[in-house]
């Protein structure tokens, strides 16, 4: 791969890379700054390396066989022995980008796709190959369903099997990123069990995204992840999924994703319960995404209409400080199902 631009990088590109994460994803930016390094900067480095085919797959107003070409170009430059050139890439995105006054944070790091693939090639090489083919799994993955779903101008998704793959892609791959570079610490037994359960993890987190998110994902995306054949039960259109007078069968749909995830809590948990601290790892990097799933559930269960009404479903962000705040006074393993248990049923700083 050549790059365009010197091999070295500064602590000032990795400090670049952390506040760009802090700027595209409230939850990473509450991960990384649990973890210590040199973990942080890995699962920075390998996020925001996700994060540009992301950002790719959901631009609305790019057309699908250019965002499958972009991907593809794309995943060229992740392969070590591949030999295609960074600024060809940056040449085929420039059209597509923003201009730097109307750039939102993602598009930033679209912006500096090189300055994010100079500093992960500064990396030690274990951790950087551990990376490299979960992240090329995403990004082929999203090329997949950008091209099925090329004449439909967007993703519509069909069924949950179909729905289930789709979440691999965009998130149980960063599961397998994760668990290679945090397994490197466990006994053989506890690393099995780590891979066993990173599916349901992944699936957990992602299966909630979008149930609460379905009016941004198709007004600002043009996807929608909610199941047709689910929706057709409820005689919902699935290019209708955000109008009031759908509300009824839309918030049933969303009733049964949000089903559907908590059947992946306990698997979810365990994998929680065996993850080695090492390596600047920290159980509360994941923990707290994990219970913040799930007071995110307990509100998609009370009040599933407000996905259309209101255009998503969030907690309070005065429960966010709170689940942090008992991992700063040192909560522990054992405390995870008092803390689930808690979320479930009220917000947490209403105890």
């Amino acid at each position: 791969m050549t790059t365009g631009q010197s091999e070295h990088t500064t602590d000032a590109d990795m400090e670049w890379c952390y506040d760009a994460v802090h700027g595209v994803s409230r939850t990473f930016s509450i991960t990384i700054d649990r973890l210590e390094e040199p973990m942080a900067k890995h699962i920075c480095l390998g996020y925001l390396l996700c994060r540009v085919a992301d950002t790719i797959e959901d631009a609305g107003h790019i057309p699908p066989a250019e965002q499958t070409a972009l991907l593809s170009t794309y995943d060229r430059l992740l392969d070590p022995n591949a030999a295609h050139s960074l600024e060809s890439f940056m040449d085929d995105i420039e059209p597509w980008l923003p201009g730097p006054e109307n750039r939102s944070n993602d598009w930033e790091v679209v912006a500096n796709t090189p300055r994010v693939l100079a500093t992960f090639e500064t990396l030690d090489e274990e951790p950087r190959e551990i990376m490299r083919e979960p992240v090329r799994e995403l990004v082929d993955g999203m090329a997949m369903f950008t091209d099925r779903y090329a004449d439909e101008g967007g993703l519509r998704l069909q069924t949950l099997d179909e729905l289930e793959e789709y979440c691999w892609y965009a998130a149980g791959t960063v599961g397998t990123l994760i668990t290679g570079l945090v397994a490197r610490g466990a006994s053989p037994e506890r690393a099995a069990e780590m891979r066993d359960n990173a599916r349901s993890f992944a699936l957990l987190l992602q299966l909630v995204n979008i149930a609460k998110d379905v009016e941004t994902d198709y007004h600002e995306e043009n996807n929608v992840y909610l199941p047709a054949e689910w929706l057709a039960e409820e005689d919902v259109d699935v290019e209708a999924v955000t109008e009031v007078e759908n509300k009824s069968g839309v918030t049933n749909v969303v009733k049964r994703i949000t089903g559907r995830a908590e059947t992946y809590l306990d698997d979810a948990q365990r994998y929680l319960e065996v993850v080695p601290e090492c390596h600047g790892n920290r159980l509360s990097a994941w923990a707290i995404p994990y219970l913040l799933a799930v007071g995110t559930m307990r509100e998609l269960r009370e009040r599933p209409e407000d996905v259309v009404e209101e255009g998503n479903v969030k907690i309070a962000r005065a429960e966010v400080y709170a689940l942090i705040q008992q991992f700063e006074e040192g909560t522990s393993r054992s405390r995870l199902d008092e803390l689930r248990s808690k979320m479930a049923e009220q917000p947490l700083h209403h105890n």
